[in-house]
């Protein structure tokens, strides 16, 4: 069966705007695979860093992503074989991440592998560019977003929960500078889809951003089917 009748289902927005924990959640009801296209960025940020490769060189940041050695195994993430779940959380590895993910040669580097996520029987993916450059064909596009001040709180949250140590002032310094570098790049910018469905996830809790992404979702599989 052709990739076509694969279906896909794309949530993009900007940081820690809750965009992860649903696509994971609706994935998981569905049975579809996920694709957390961010952590592929942080890896490659992290496998940077420990490389200690200059930060100037293009060449050396895209070898870096293209020869990713990575797997996911349900919540867990792996660099090789070490579990490095908790350390691409960590702020700076996520704003190296934000700033490499800015040089079009490293998004070229990692554009196979973001594809080769879609199989049987479904695919929902979240990111920046996931409905806009990866997947411009998906099924359906929710972009997903929340205030600064909702965005900040819960990544305060995350990281106190994982042990790291967090300042909610620096936090949100960090998140409106990183949705301007999102926003504002050339190649592949933060911005909602054609056709992308707006959720705004402030007032929300996760199960109801869950059920309305389910939701379109069941809408435009009844479209979808209706057209064959």
């Amino acid at each position: 069966m052709p990739n076509s009748y694969i279906p896909v289902i794309t949530i993009d927005g900007p940081t820690a705007s809750g965009k992860g924990t649903v696509a994971q959640r609706v994935a998981q009801h569905l049975g579809f695979h996920y694709l957390d296209s961010g952590a592929l960025y942080r890896l490659t940020a992290l496998s940077v860093m420990r490389r200690a490769t200059p930060l100037d060189d293009e060449h050396a940041l895209a070898k870096a992503a293209e020869h990713l050695h990575c797997h996911f195994n349900g919540a867990h993430i792996f660099l090789a074989n070490e579990d490095v779940s908790n350390d691409i959380r960590a702020e700076e590895v996520g704003n190296l991440a934000s700033k490499i993910a800015a040089i079009p040669t490293v998004r070229q580097a990692l554009f196979g592998l973001q594809l080769s996520f879609r199989q049987h029987p479904g695919l929902v993916a979240d990111g920046r560019d996931m409905g806009t450059v990866i997947f411009p064909h998906a099924g359906l596009k929710v972009f997903l977003t929340a205030s600064v001040e909702a965005r900040a709180q819960r990544r305060y949250k995350q990281l106190i929960d994982k042990g790291f140590s967090a300042n909610m002032e620096d936090l949100s310094k960090d998140l409106t500078e990183r949705d301007a570098r999102d926003s504002n790049r050339s190649s592949a910018p933060l911005k909602a889809a054609e056709g992308a469905y707006l959720l705004d996830t402030s007032a929300m809790t996760v199960d109801q951003a869950v059920e309305q992404v389910l939701s379109w979702y069941a809408a435009a599989k009844a479209l979808h089917t209706q057209s064959e």
